[in-house]
């Protein structure tokens, strides 16, 4: 299994426009990122988490040419506005997307003329909404199972709920991988998913104390609760200087950037 960042930034992308701080205006390009999402491919499937407004952009750079499924974790612009270029993936077939029942009926309703006759006659990506929660079980070929009871399967995904703020959202645990963004809260039920993971992503907003996302000391302690063998900060501002970061971070622990591939 692999998995790619197709984008690692917060909600405004870095460079943020207009902005001509030296993170915005740097050479890096680790630094230059575009909204925050992963793809996901095993030996059968190919899935993405959450469809960043510059999905396109993202899609044509990794080379993606098929998606089996979409899982959401919330639905804040940044996560869900590349949605209409799905359209090229799903000429050949209907695509699943999961998410909770807040995010499903929040993009139906944004997105409605997917839905309704509303006289649009151009082209409309053919997805199927459906509703999860952290009861339910997805292989990683997409099929949706329920009752999972106590069954943590390497082989599924497991949605964990997480707050946002007053949000509650979903992170996914993927075997032995946990995927959790936009968090500033997760409770101790919560917790227990992420027992036994070997490589933890999570969301890193800054250095500085925020409402709705962990800092960077916010999301360290979360890593030494997991205990896993490695992990991986995401979603930065433009606060975040890669090497600069990378310098304070313990060797077990990396700010990802856009296009870093990891193999599971």
């Amino acid at each position: 299994m692999q998995l790619t960042f197709l984008g690692t930034g917060t909600s405004h992308g870095i460079p943020v426009i207009g902005c001509g701080c030296k993170v915005c205006t740097s050479n890096n390009e680790k630094n230059k990122r575009t909204r925050s999402s992963v793809w996901i491919e095993t030996k059968n499937s190919s899935f993405i988490i959450d469809i960043a407004t510059e999905f396109r952009i993202q899609a044509i750079r990794e080379k993606i040419k098929k998606i089996d499924f979409v899982l959401l974790t919330h639905s804040h612009a940044d996560h869900i506005h590349g949605i209409d270029d799905l359209r090229s993936l799903t000429r050949v077939g209907t695509l699943p997307v999961y998410g909770n029942s807040h995010t499903i009926a929040d993009v139906t309703n944004r997105f409605s003329y997917i839905f309704k006759n509303t006289g649009y006659t151009g082209e409309k990506p053919k997805l199927s909404f459906t509703s999860i929660s952290e009861n339910n079980v997805i292989t990683f070929e997409g099929k949706l199972l329920s009752d999972i009871g106590s069954d943590f399967s390497k082989k599924n995904i497991i949605p964990v709920p997480i707050k946002h703020g007053d949000l509650d959202i979903f992170g996914y645990k993927i075997g032995n991988l946990a995927y959790i963004t936009d968090c500033s809260f997760i409770s101790e039920k919560s917790m227990q998913f992420l027992e036994g993971i070997e490589i933890l992503i999570i969301g890193a907003l800054r250095y500085r104390k925020y409402s709705s996302h962990f800092t960077i000391e916010e999301a360290l302690k979360i890593i030494d609760i997991c205990r896993c063998k490695k992990a991986f900060l995401t979603h930065f501002c433009h606060d975040i200087n890669h090497k600069k970061l990378k310098k304070e971070l313990p060797d077990h622990v990396m700010p990802a950037y856009d296009g870093l591939k990891i193999s599971l």
